[in-house]
């Protein structure tokens, strides 16, 4: 894993409008070259963050929160209750993030293996209600086969902002 820049992290910052101390690197970047989703360290001022992807772009962050406004938690979750298929594929996603995350876990921070162990994508216990849209999007951008992810990808019009809006950050 290569160590994320000092570059990154000051525009990391800047797009979420808030310090970040643990960044691991970014997972996956917009056509203009800047971070769209980045890896976290699934432990923070020593307290379990399960968040392992975030989103950082901020035109998706607005797109998927439009979705969220439009009622698509509930849309989603009524697709999860009633489609068994669909229902165990994202199953398979919160256990390929919880082996994620804890690939990523130092021995130090055992202590926490429970913890981060038993929850799902942002610590999600139940895995048939999602906790924001923006979560599974980032899992899914960051190679996670979440097909919650993949249903707001495919959902926003536009995938990118057009006029480099970290550009001027």
């Amino acid at each position: 894993m290569e160590r994320v820049s000092d570059k990154d992290l000051n525009i990391i910052a800047k797009q979420l409008d808030r310090n970040v101390e643990n960044v691991l690197s970014v997972e996956r970047y917009c056509s203009f070259g800047f971070p769209v989703v980045i890896l976290s360290y699934p432990v923070r001022n020593g307290k379990p963050f399960p968040t392992i992807h975030y989103l950082t772009c901020p035109h998706l962050v607005k797109e998927v929160s439009k979705l969220e406004e439009q009622g698509y938690v509930k849309k989603y979750e009524r697709l999860i209750e009633d489609n068994i298929r669909f229902f165990s594929r994202l199953e398979q996603a919160h256990k390929d993030v919880i082996k994620k995350r804890m690939s990523l876990l130092k021995p130090e921070d055992s202590e926490w293996d429970a913890v981060l162990a038993s929850s799902g994508t942002g610590g999600i216990r139940n895995w048939k209600t999602l906790k924001c849209l923006h979560l599974h999007l980032a899992d899914y951008l960051a190679g996670i086969d979440n097909p919650i992810g993949e249903l707001v990808y495919n959902q926003i019009e536009k995938k990118e902002c057009g006029e480099c809006y970290c550009c001027k950050l």
